[in-house]
């Protein structure tokens, strides 16, 4: 049924200021759904970005690489450390007759200095141990523990680098 000519005279004596209050807050109410959807949807966009940048193609290569190159650098550590060790050795062997202040000054400085390298090596191994281990302990770099390999990979990736160097 259609408008009577009397709902029109109501609404003009009513004036215009009653439709615009109606679509003034029509708007508003509008414009409060639009926000409210607008912030529930960044969320899920905000959810997907931190996905897609933890969990995603790049980010697993990238993160599998730093724990090669973490693995072959403990692993350096270690051999540098034998190394060292084996020298301070053989200078201990050749002089295992004498007392440390007979021998040449020369190699009782180079004894000195393989000693300190030793200790500077073995803080960096520590260093690098403990953030290995932080980083495979979480669970966004836990694809590491899986334990297949990638194709050329011969040996998975240790689950932990032994504790600390303390001599």
């Amino acid at each position: 049924m259609g408008q009577k000519w009397e709902d029109y005279e109501r609404a003009a004596d009513r004036g215009p200021m009653s439709i615009a209050v109606k679509v003034i807050l029509a708007v508003f109410a509008f414009s409060v759904l639009i926000g409210g959807l607008g912030y529930v949807a960044g969320w899920f966009g905000e959810a997907a970005k931190v996905v897609q940048d933890e969990f995603g193609p790049k980010a697993m290569l990238e993160k599998y690489e730093w724990f090669k190159d973490a693995a072959a650098n403990l692993e350096k550590k270690q051999a540098d450390v034998a190394v060292y060790e084996g020298r301070i050795k053989a200078m201990d062997e050749t002089y295992k007759e004498l007392p440390r202040q007979k021998w040449p000054r020369e190699d009782r400085e180079q004894y000195n200095v393989w000693v300190s390298e030793v200790a500077g090596v073995k803080a960096s191994y520590n260093q690098l141990a403990a953030d290995y281990n932080a980083q495979m302990a979480k669970f966004n770099w836990a694809f590491a523990n899986v334990g297949e390999l990638p194709k050329g990979a011969d040996r998975p990736l240790p689950r932990e680098f032994k504790p600390y160097e303390t001599k």
